[in-house]
């Protein structure tokens, strides 16, 4: 599966301003930026990215999934932090 693939899928999916995938094969780390995160727990955080994901983590085109969410604030102050 291709990171653009990925980042297709969650932008058509979820209300993000933002989402930066990267890796490879089926080992995959994703940064998503969006409003709907500042009103969310950590846990539903990543049951949001999981869940359109759903299909390709049953058929194991995705493997390994890391997933970091911020609000447009978090990443305008932590993009630098995280090399972008």
């Amino acid at each position: 599966m291709e990171t653009s693939e990925i980042q297709s899928v969650l932008m058509a999916a979820l209300p993000l301003q933002e989402a930066i995938v990267t890796g490879d094969g089926s080992h995959f780390q994703v940064i998503a930026v969006g409003e709907m995160f500042g009103e969310l727990s950590r846990v539903k955080k990543q049951q949001a990215i999981y869940a359109p994901l759903a299909a390709y983590l049953a058929d194991n085109r995705i493997h390994a999934l890391s997933i970091k969410t911020y609000t447009p604030e978090e990443w305008a102050r932590d993009r630098k932090l995280n090399g972008f």
